[in-house]
């Protein structure tokens, strides 16, 4: 978009970013006009519609070519590796009757299912073993993927019996994780809470409750206008319902972009299959149906969606992969209004769906406003060319399609699902690994809560909103210490910020950074101020009624000063060198030492309860955790968690995260007693948050637990 962006005239990039959302319908007919005219934007728009052009057609040649890697692969017996390819092989072959190899689809099916037996084998060896969460997961791959009812039929009962097996090692008893932490209300029955639907006119629409709402209480449920996946999870998780996608994925018949978990999320997604059943291929005494696909007009499963998502994203073209999300997200909505007004008779003339939400148009930057108008033009046609004469739009529907734009960036959330075990379930079970091959850690990225002047900027900037709870209100330790620097004398736990804080005779604290004025924020009662806080800032907190000028470098305790700007390069070089052993998966234990150096020189530089130090801590216990010292990742997760206890409050839910990762560290030292108490602490903290759903949310939890009460009663698993 930046070709068509820099082509624009410079008098109609100033009309476009100085309009308001009341002149979009001149300013957006002037733009359509201007590329109207362009062979530029002719050429792109081809290149993003034009099926021969398409980088996600199917391609027989590269079928073939995957195919032959995953031949190579089996040969040497890498069936992980096989798969991959093999699946990949039907992502890119033709399935249409017209472009169909019928021998070279037969044969890749077959080779897949060749695959699939031997993870039949694997599992079967590993069940034997006793190794059963591992033979679980083996077995269930398979039976994803067989294709006769007799063969799956073998090894359903394969895994019940397992599962029976399982479940009796697993009731030998019970530990401390069975416990709750009496702080924890967690009822069996279900509560209602009466909520509205309220406005205020700082934070728009939301809903509110005449009555406290107990933690972890489910009070509301609703699904989304439209969803889509992000681009980060487009191979690993199903286009669909967005869990993760098994070995034998589906594929969208007509493009290489979508996969999915399974027929029936595919045809959700894409509109009914219809299948010919006159073509049979004959593989080792099985007979397959390979069927001869085609889209149809509409979803005619009365369990499937109303609306087919990517059907109008198809057809060959690959706009859907190239464009922004929430631009293929808005497509999608556009797309939803017309085939619903179809559905009930309306006319499909429309300037798209009325939705109350705000949009902020007239507050978005110049660049902003001109970049939009640019996709939206580009998206009216990319729909135009699906629906072709089907599609009919009123005057202003290029500029409602504009404010649906920015109703999206404003209103959207992305939802992200941690990735919680390396390598899947088995590693909650395996226990006392030496050797770096062997040794797994829970792998969540520390997260937590932002430092304030980035809460508030991007508040500010996404939603043009500025928060005044309390935590964004008053002054509090964390918000102090979280990107301080320590203090050059030694025996003073005194803060050192890159921000100048100004302390009123009226007792708020006045934060400017750089020069630019950031908050405004009160002192807190200083009765209740805690020991920890009065160490860190006594100068801002005592004398009350006086006011005060604290520079940046200079200590809130002592007034002692540092070169802030030379301490700031300095970590973000050594912080560097610590986030490196994150990138390499083979880890070599000479690199430790030098990340080690790293962490005493932050220890030189950052403040001992700093979200910096914090996360360096974490690392390096990642980093031992790879080369195979519990140990010492016990000593420096423990370290890890001691801050950030110093951070936020006790049962925040970084904390929870954090634990988990002591939990399978401590199970690989064989520390059961230890690891029941602080998997009990982390699961009454995720309870606060998540209630009954917790295992739903967090699915490693049961796994985990059912490990840690196998090591606590048994001392093995």
């Amino acid at each position: 978009m930046e070709r068509l962006k820099s082509a624009v005239p410079a008098e109609l990039r100033r009309a476009v970013g100085e309009g308001a959302a009341a002149d979009l319908p001149t300013t957006t007919s002037r733009l359509l006009a201007f590329f109207d005219s362009l062979p530029l934007f002719h050429q792109v728009m081809r290149e993003l519609t034009d099926p021969e052009l398409a980088l996600c057609r199917k391609d027989k040649g590269r079928a073939a070519e995957l195919k032959g890697k995953g031949n190579a692969c089996f040969s040497r017996r890498e069936f992980g590796e096989a798969l991959g390819f093999y699946s990949q092989a039907l992502r890119h072959v033709p399935t249409n009757s017209d472009g169909m190899d019928v021998n070279l689809v037969s044969a890749i099916y077959a080779n897949r299912a060749s695959t699939m037996h031997a993870w039949y084998r694997k599992g079967m060896v590993k069940a034997s073993l006793k190794n059963y969460s591992s033979a679980i997961h083996d077995l269930e791959v398979a039976l994803s993927t067989e294709m006769t009812s007799l063969g799956k039929s073998n090894i359903e009962q394969e895994l019940k019996l397992i599962l029976q097996k399982q479940e009796n090692v697993n009731e030998v008893g019970t530990s401390d994780c069975d416990s709750k932490d009496a702080d924890v209300p967690l009822s069996e029955q279900p509560q209602k809470v009466i909520i509205d639907s309220i406005s205020t006119p700082n934070k728009g629409r939301g809903m509110a409750s005449i009555d406290d709402i107990p933690p972890a209480l489910l009070i509301h449920v609703e699904d989304p206008l439209a969803a889509i996946i992000m681009k980060s999870s487009r191979e690993t998780h199903c286009h669909f319902c967005f869990n993760e996608a098994p070995a034998d994925v589906v594929f969208c018949p007509s493009c290489t972009i979508p996969i999915y978990c399974s027929k029936r999320c595919q045809e959700q997604a894409v509109g009914d299959i219809s299948c010919n059943q006159d073509t049979y291929l004959e593989y080792d005494d099985h007979a397959t149906s390979i069927a001869k696909l085609s889209i149809t007009s509409s979803c005619k499963s009365p369990s499937s969606k109303l609306f087919a998502e990517h059907r109008h994203e198809c057809g060959g073209a690959h706009w859907a992969a190239v464009l922004p999300a929430d631009i293929v997200l808005a497509g999608r909505i556009m797309a939803q209004d017309r085939e619903k007004r179809m559905l009930y008779g309306k006319s499909v003339a429309s300037s798209g769906p009325n939705l109350d939400l705000v949009h902020h148009y007239d507050h978005h930057s110049p660049d902003n406003k001109l970049e939009s108008q640019i996709y939206a033009i580009v998206l009216l046609l990319c729909l135009q060319n699906h629906y072709r004469s089907d599609l009919s739009w009123t005057e202003d529907s290029l500029s409602q399609l504009v404010l649906l734009i920015f109703q999206i960036k404003v209103n959207s959330i992305a939802i992200v699902r941690m990735k919680s075990m390396d390598g899947g379930p088995e590693l909650t079970v395996n226990k006392g690994v030496s050797a770096a091959k062997g040794a797994n850690m829970c792998s969540v990225e520390q997260a937590g809560e932002m430092h304030l002047p980035d809460r508030q900027k991007s508040l500010q900037e996404n939603y043009y909103f500025s928060c005044q709870c309390s935590s964004c209100s008053e002054l509090n330790l964390s918000d102090l210490v979280m990107n301080s620097f320590c203090c050059p004398q030694s025996n003073c736990l005194g803060a050192i910020s890159e921000s100048t804080y100004y302390r009123s005779k009226e007792n708020f604290v006045h934060v400017s950074l750089g020069g630019s004025y950031v908050w405004k924020l009160s002192l807190p009662d200083v009765s209740k101020v805690g020991k920890d806080m009065e160490k860190v800032a006594s100068s801002l907190l005592g004398n009350s009624g006086a006011s005060l000028n604290i520079d940046p470098g200079c200590c809130m305790n002592c007034r002692s000063h540092i070169d802030v700007s030379s301490a700031a390069a300095t970590s973000h070089r050594e912080a560097s060198k610590i986030n490196r052993l994150k990138e390499i998966t083979l880890l070599d234990k000479t690199l430790i030492p030098e990340a080690l150096q790293s962490l005493k020189q932050l220890k030189k530089l950052r403040h001992p309860y700093s979200k910096v130090f914090a996360q360096a801590e974490d690392t390096i216990a990642e980093a031992f955790v790879k080369v195979g010292d519990q140990e010492q990742a016990q000593k420096h997760c423990e370290a890890s968690i001691q801050i950030l206890e110093k951070l936020y409050h006790p049962k925040h839910i970084t904390i929870a995260h954090e634990l988990i990762k002591l939990v399978s560290i401590l199970l690989s030292l064989g520390d059961g007693a230890s690891a029941a108490a602080t998997f009990a602490r982390a699961e009454a903290i995720f309870s606060l948050y998540y209630g009954s759903h917790m295992e739903k949310i967090l699915a490693y939890m049961g796994t985990l637990k059912r490990a840690v009460r196998c090591e606590s009663t048994t001392g093995a698993c």
